[in-house]
């Protein structure tokens, strides 16, 4: 039995049994997340393992993502109300497109799980049913996930609303040429981008977020100083690393204080003994 196989324009039937053969939990990296592909997942899941299966997706809900139709909450919010065990997570630069089922087989592939991904684009990629590789990946990809932002049922119905009426908006200004019509746009724009930062934080501080994302740094690149991890969270967390702008959010301040919160998290993970500084490096205890 092969290990590998390359993928190419038959890759979807491989998706088809991958899902299909899986029991436990399914892993899915995926920047772009639309009907057609919420729908070929919930048509090739077994009937009776959908009570049970742990599945797991990390998407991109960007403002941009859900206005130009990439990305559609509408379409997850299915596989919540099917899946008990559904989770969901947003992080704003996820550009990895990986399926991983039991952790037995993953397929690593340049296409969404969308109607172009599954249907009319050039797809290649490669499955692996190698243990090794394939727990490493999963790993991969589930210490990636959890820098993310969860976002529960209610959030997505929320968020659900939100991308409803910035879809409307967005076709408006794009059949108008009146001001008013572009600034109803780039309200509904910033209510989401807003909407989603709060749902990054769950009700927490910004130092909380990046006091995790330090750890998983860290662990990835070894020894690091407080110059090197400022451009690597600022790379996972375009959102909440704006150096231009003092946002105010529910009588919280993000923006240029970014670097601030970085520095708090630092301290917090040294108070906690997870974390050192040695010289100008901070490494990790253990």
């Amino acid at each position: 039995m092969h290990c590998r196989s390359v993928l190419s324009r038959d890759w979807k039937g491989e998706l088809q049994n991958v899902f299909l053969q899986a029991r436990n939990d399914i892993i899915i990296s995926s920047p772009y997340v639309t009907e057609q592909g919420t729908n070929f997942v919930l048509a090739n899941l077994r009937q009776e393992v959908k009570s049970q299966i742990r599945l797991r997706i990390l998407t991109n809900l960007s403002p941009v993502n859900i206005y130009q139709g990439s990305t559609d909450p509408v379409a997850l919010k299915s596989l919540a109300f099917a899946l008990p065990h559904f989770t969901l997570l947003h992080l704003p630069k996820l550009h990895a497109k990986v399926y991983v089922a039991d952790q037995k087989i993953a397929i690593v592939t340049s296409a969404n799980l969308t109607a172009g991904g599954l249907e009319r684009n050039y797809e290649y990629g490669i499955k692996i049913s190698e243990p090794l590789i394939v727990k490493e990946i999963a790993q991969d990809i589930l210490s990636y996930s959890d820098l993310g932002a969860l976002i529960s049922p209610q959030n997505l119905d929320n968020y659900s609303l939100v991308a409803d009426r910035l879809r409307n908006t967005y076709k408006k200004q794009q059949n108008s040429i009146v001001k008013s019509v572009r600034k109803e746009f780039e309200k509904e724009i910033s209510s989401a981008e807003d909407e989603l930062i709060r749902m990054r934080l769950a009700g927490g501080a910004m130092h909380t977020v990046f006091a995790k994302t330090i750890l998983y740094l860290l662990k990835c690149y070894g020894p690091l100083s407080t110059e090197q991890i400022h451009p690597k969270i600022e790379v996972i967390h375009p959102d909440l690393c704006d150096n231009t702008i003092d946002r105010v959010i529910d009588g919280k301040h993000f923006g240029k204080k970014w670097k601030h919160a970085v520095r708090t998290a630092q301290q917090q993970l040294k108070k906690q003994g997870l974390v050192f500084l040695d010289g100008d490096l901070w490494m990790l205890t253990a």
